[in-house]
C-alpha cells in the first residue's frame, strides 16, 4: 500500500547544517569542492570520467563471489556481481557501520536510497548497468557506536568483554542472551517471528559480526540485487598498497586535506574531519592501533595489515570499485567535500555526492491527534518550549500575552527619559534602570499567566510533548534514534517496499510518511 507523502523543506526542519543546505542548493562557495552536482544529468560526465580509470574488475568479482559463497537466495545479487566484469557496468555506493540489529532507521534509508539511485540511472542511461553497493565498515573499532539499539523506549546494549580490534572480526557468541531478551520484547505476532528468525539466523549461525551483518542485510534487500562488500580483504588492500605507502612515507594526504580544510573554513564552514599525518591503523586479529610514525617496522607490514581511517577509506572505495556516486547523510557529505584535491592528486575520480532520503514516519492516529490540536508539521520542528507557549496563548480563554502592554510601557519610559534628560541628563540612567525593573515585573506577570493557562491545558500539553517525542526522540530526528523493528512489526516485508516506493533519488526534502 502506497504511503501518504508530505514534504517539508530541509531549512524548515532546522535540523541540517548550513554546509549541507548550501551543497544541495548549489551555492557557489562550495562549487570548487566537488566534481559533479547531485543531478541525474551529471552522471553522463561521471560515467565518461570513471571509464578512463583502470579498475581491477576481475579481482572485485572474485572477492565478491567468495563472500557470497555461503549465502542462499542471492541470484539477483550474484547476477549483479557477474555484471561487474563488464566495463559498461558501474556501482553506486553507500557505507555504514555494522550496527546491532541494523541500528537506527537511517541505515535502512541509505540502502533504499542507493538501490533507487541505481534503478533511476538505468532508466536514464540504459546502455549501462548500475549496481547498488553496501560497503560494510567492518574495520571500524568503535564498539560503543554499534553496540546499542533503541526499541520500544528501551535501550538494548550488547555486553561484550572482548571489544578490541575491527568490529567486523568480533565473535557473535556473546549475543545469544540478548537475542532471548529481544524475542520477549518483539512479541509473538507473525511479523515478530519473522524478525526473530532473521536476527537469530544472522547472529547465531555466523561466527563474525561482518558475516552476520552481511546475512541480515542481504535477507532484507535480496530481491533488489543489493551487493554487500567487506573490504577487509588482502587482495583488495593490495590494490591500494601504493597509496597507503605514500601516506606513510610522504604524508601527502595530510597536506592536501589540511589545505582543503583551510579553504573550506575561509568560505565560512567548519571542517567535519581533521586528517592525521598518517591516516592508517595497524590491523591484527584482535587490535586496530593507530600508526603514529613510519619506520622500518611499519614499512614491513603486509597490505592486509593496514587499515584506512576516515580520510583514506573513501579513496580506498573509489580505487577498488567502478563507482560513480556515494550516497550519504549531511555529515558524510561534509567530510567528502574536504577530499577532492586528494582524489585529484591520486588520479582517482571523485564521485557524485548524493544526499540520501530523509523521512519522518507517522500514522493515522497521530495525524488525527495533530489535527485535533491544530498542529502543523512546521510546528513539530519548533523548540518544545516555544511550541507550547504559542499553543497556550492561542488556546487561552483570555489573551495571556502582554506584548501590547510592553510596547506601551516602552513608549512611556522613552518619553519619560527624554523629559528628565532635559532637566538633568544624569537622571536618564535612573529611568533606564526603572524601565528594566518594570519590564522584568511585566515578564514575570506574563509567565504566571501562561503558567496558569498551562495548568488548564495540561492534557493537551502532555499530548504535544508525546507527539514531539515520537518524531524527535531525545531531541534528535526519529531516523537517527529508532530502529526499524517496530515499523516492521506493523507492516512486515511491505515496510521496505513501501519506503522504496515513497523515496525518490533526487528529491531533496524531508518526507512525512503515513
Amino acid at each position: 500500500m502506497a504511503l501518504k507523502k508530505q514534504h517539508i523543506s530541509f531549512e524548515d526542519t532546522k535540523q541540517f547544517s548550513k554546509l549541507f543546505l548550501d551543497y544541495i542548493n548549489g551555492d557557489a562557495k562550495l562549487r570548487s569542492f566537488y566534481s559533479y552536482a547531485p543531478e541525474i544529468a551529471s552522471f553522463k560526465k561521471a560515467i565518461e570520467d570513471k571509464s578512463k580509470e583502470n579498475t581491477n574488475r576481475q579481482l572485485l568479482v572474485e572477492v565478491l563471489q567468495e563472500q557470497y559463497s555461503n549465502l542462499s537466495n542471492c541470484s539477483k545479487s550474484l547476477a549483479n556481481i557477474n555484471l561487474l566484469v563488464n566495463n559498461k557496468t558501474f556501482t553506486v555506493c553507500t557505507g555504514h557501520q555494522l550496527c546491532l540489529f541494523t541500528g537506527p532507521l537511517y541505515f535502512i534509508y541509505k540502502i533504499i536510497s542507493t538501490i533507487n539511485l541505481a534503478e533511476a540511472l538505468k532508466k536514464q542511461y540504459p546502455e549501462n548497468n548500475f549496481i547498488p553497493i553496501y560497503w560494510m565498515a567492518s574495520e571500524d573499532h568503535d564498539f560503543e557506536e554499534i553496540a546499542s539499539v533503541h526499541l520500544f523506549g528501551k535501550k538494548i546494549t550488547w555486553a561484550n568483554s572482548n571489544t578490541n580490534g575491527a568490529v567486523g572480526r568480533l565473535s557473535t557468541e556473546s549475543l545469544k542472551p540478548l537475542l532471548g531478551d529481544l524475542k520477549q520484547i518483539l512479541g509473538d505476532s507473525d511479523n515478530a517471528k519473522q524478525l526473530d528468525q532473521l536476527f537469530s539466523d544472522a547472529y547465531l549461525n555466523h561466527v563474525t559480526l561482518a558475516d552476520a551483518t552481511r546475512y541480515m542485510v542481504h535477507q532484507l534487500f535480496a530481491e533488489y540485487g543489493l551487493v554487500i562488500l567487506d573490504a577487509d580483504d588482502a587482495r583488495l588492500k593490495a590494490e591500494f598498497s601504493e597509496i597507503m605507502k605514500d601516506d606513510l612515507m610522504n604524508q601527502t594526504n595530510f597536506k592536501l586535506v589540511t589545505k582543503s580544510i583551510t579553504e573550506i573554513e575561509k568560505a565560512g564552514y567548519k571542517a567535519q574531519v581533521n586528517p592525521r599525518e598518517i591516516n592508517l591503523f595497524k590491523l591484527s586479529k584482535n587490535s586496530r592501533t593507530r600508526i603514529e610514525q613510519a619506520n622500518t617496522e611499519t614499512l614491513g607490514y603486509k597490505p592486509e595489515e593496514y587499515s584506512p581511517n576516515v580520510v583514506l577509506r573513501p579513496l580506498y572505495q573509489q580505487k577498488v570499485l567502478p563507482n560513480l556516486a556515494y550516497v550519504g547523510g549531511p555529515g558524510e557529505i561534509a567530510y567528502w567535500l574536504q577530499y577532492k584535491a586528494m582524489f585529484e592528486h591520486h588520479k582517482i575520480n571523485f564521485p557524485v555526492l548524493m544526499p540520501r532520503n530523509f523521512a519522518v514516519l507517522s500514522d493515522e492516529k497521530i495525524s488525527l491527534q495533530m489535527q485535533k490540536l491544530d498542529l502543523s508539521w512546521l510546528d513539530i520542528f519548533k523548540e518544545t518550549d516555544i511550541l507550547i507557549k504559542e499553543f497556550v496563548s492561542k488556546n487561552a480563554d483570555a489573551d495571556v500575552s502582554l506584548k501590547e502592554q510592553e510596547q506601551k510601557m516602552t513608549i512611556m519610559y522613552s518619553e519619560l527619559a527624554s523629559k528628565v534628560s532635559a532637566v538633568d541628563s544624569t537622571l536618564k540612567a535612573t529611568v533606564e534602570a526603572e524601565f528594566q525593573k518594570a519590564l522584568a515585573s511585566l515578564k514575570n506577570i506574563e509567565s504566571k499567566l501562561i503558567k496558569s493557562e498551562k495548568q488548564k491545558q495540561e492534557t493537551n500539553i502532555n499530548q504535544i510533548k508525546k507527539i514531539k517525542e515520537k518524531f524527535l526522540p531525545e531531541g534528535i530526528l526519529q531516523e537517527r534514534h529508532d530502529n526499524f523493528a517496530p515499523y516492521y512489526l506493523k507492516s512486515g516485508k511491505n515496510f521496505i517496499a513501501d519506503l522504496k516506493e515513497a523515496f525518490e533519488p533526487f528529491e531533496f526534502e524531508m518526507l512525512i510518511l503515513e
